[in-house]
Formats: structure tokens, C-alpha cells, sequence
């Protein structure tokens, strides 16, 4: 008897609730699959939306049986997460194409593979160059951004076992 209860509770612990989100097709320009989160009630964020705080306090809404306030920051951090980080590949990928034309429009009309080939393999060479303290600034901002949403996922997770327990 004492082992099922120890199974019930072990069964307890370990059931998750199902969560299925929805991956889409690639975006023509920033090349990224974006999800379509099913446990949200919050529209998908706009190209336009940068780093922001709720509009509202979180702490308003006291009348429901749990504290879903670590949920739902977590579930705008990820939101916003993920619309910095297309907003970054939509810009950095529509600049990228507008100065490949460019290098490519300047060639002459007779310009041998060789010669179209040298010149992108430049162009790229120059574009690296001249990205990389914004790559980098966009990397740490991205690690930063990544580490607070996957500390909020745990502390979410840590309060619903906590909730199963007591």
C-alpha cells in the first residue's frame, strides 16, 4: 500500500500537462519557423514590439485561486524573446540583401562568374567586418534575454510541483 501511494505521488510530480505549439513555415526574410504559442491567451507580438513590461500591474489580479504571475511574465518574456530576435534577422537580412544588389547591380552586364563570384566573396568579407560589434551586441543581448526567460520557466515549473505537494 505505502509503494502505490509513493507511485501516485511520484505520478504526481512528473505529469505535465500537454502543451502543443504550433511551428510555422519559414519567414521569407528573417528565415526563422515562428511558433504560435498554444498556452497563451496573448496575441503573437508585432515586428514593431521592442523590450517591454506588461502594460498593467501583474499584481491587480488577486482574485484567482494561484498566483499565475511568474506564468505570465514568463509567457511574455518568451513572446518577446522571440519577436527581438525576428525583428533582428528581418533587419540584418533585408540590409544583407539590399548591399548584395547593390555590389551586384554595380558589376558590368559582361562580368564573367569569376569576376560576380569575387566580388560577393568581398562584399561578404566587408559586411562581416562591418557587422560584427552589431552581431555581437545582439548576441549578448539575446543570451541575457534567454537566460531571465529559462530562470522564469524554472521558477514556474518549481511553484506548480510546489503546488502539487502542498
Amino acid at each position: 500500500m505505502m509503494h502505490l501511494r509513493a507511485l501516485a505521488l511520484f505520478r504526481c510530480l512528473h505529469v505535465s500537462s500537454s502543451s502543443r505549439h504550433l511551428v510555422g513555415p519559414n519567414d521569407p526574410i528573417s528565415n526563422l519557423r515562428p511558433i504560435i504559442y498554444t498556452d497563451t491567451p496573448t496575441p503573437p507580438a508585432s515586428h514593431s514590439q521592442r523590450h517591454v513590461n506588461h502594460p498593467y500591474s501583474l499584481h491587480e489580479f488577486t482574485d484567482v485561486p494561484h498566483d499565475h504571475t511568474l506564468e505570465l511574465q514568463h509567457k511574455l518574456a518568451r513572446e518577446q524573446l522571440d519577436a527581438f530576435n525576428h525583428n533582428y534577422w528581418t533587419d540584418s537580412n533585408t540590409r544583407f540583401e539590399a548591399a548584395k544588389q547593390s555590389v551586384l547591380t554595380s558589376l558590368p552586364e559582361s562580368a564573367s562568374p569569376k569576376t560576380r563570384e569575387n566580388a560577393l566573396s568581398e562584399f561578404y568579407k566587408k559586411w562581416v567586418m562591418q557587422e560584427k560589434t552589431r552581431q555581437n551586441d545582439y548576441s549578448d543581448e539575446w543570451r541575457k534575454r534567454n537566460w531571465e526567460t529559462i530562470l522564469l520557466a524554472a521558477r514556474v515549473e518549481y511553484q506548480r510541483v510546489k503546488r502539487r505537494i502542498l
